[in-house]
C-alpha cells in the first residue's frame, strides 16, 4: 500500500520531495518481490542522473534489481547504513531503508510520477 505524501514510479521507486531535495528508495511492493535484501550498490555522491536512469542496484537472495532515479538530479547523500545493513530495506523501506538523496535539477521530471492513490491503482494492474 502506498504512503500519502510520496511519489512513485512504475518501476517501484518512491520519492519524498522536500523543497529541492528528493529522498529515494524502493517501495514495499518491490522489497517484497525481491525477498531478503543482501547487498545494495549505492550511487556515488555527485553523480548526476536523469529521470529513469540507473541509480544503483539492490541484490537479494532471489535476484538483482536496478534502482532507477525517479527524478532528474544530483546525488547529495547516500544511506551508508545500507552498506553493512542492507536488510534495512526489508525492515523499513520508507524510513531507515532509503537509498539516497538527490538535489532536483529538473522539476519537470516530477510530472511523470504517481501519487499514492495512482500507485495503488497501478499495483492492482500488475498483481
Amino acid at each position: 500500500m502506498a504512503i500519502e505524501g510520496l511519489l512513485y514510479t512504475q518501476q517501484h521507486e518512491w520519492a519524498k520531495i522536500e523543497a529541492d531535495t528528493a529522498t529515494v528508495g524502493i517501495t514495499d511492493y518491490a522489497q517484497q518481490m525481491l525477498g531478503e535484501v543482501t547487498f545494495v550498490e549505492l550511487p556515488s555522491i555527485g553523480k548526476e542522473v536523469k529521470s529513469k536512469e540507473e541509480l544503483g542496484v539492490v541484490e537479494s537472495s532471489k535476484a538483482a534489481s536496478d534502482v532507477y532515479s525517479p527524478v532528474t538530479g544530483k546525488v547529495t547523500e547516500i544511506n551508508t547504513r545500507l552498506e553493512s545493513n542492507p536488510e534495512l530495506i526489508n525492515d523499513d523501506c520508507y524510513n531507515t531503508g532509503w537509498i539516497c538523496k538527490l538535489e532536483i535539477t529538473d522539476t519537470n521530471s516530477l510530472q511523470a510520477l504517481m501519487d499514492a492513490r495512482q500507485y495503488d491503482e497501478y499495483l492492482k494492474s500488475v498483481e
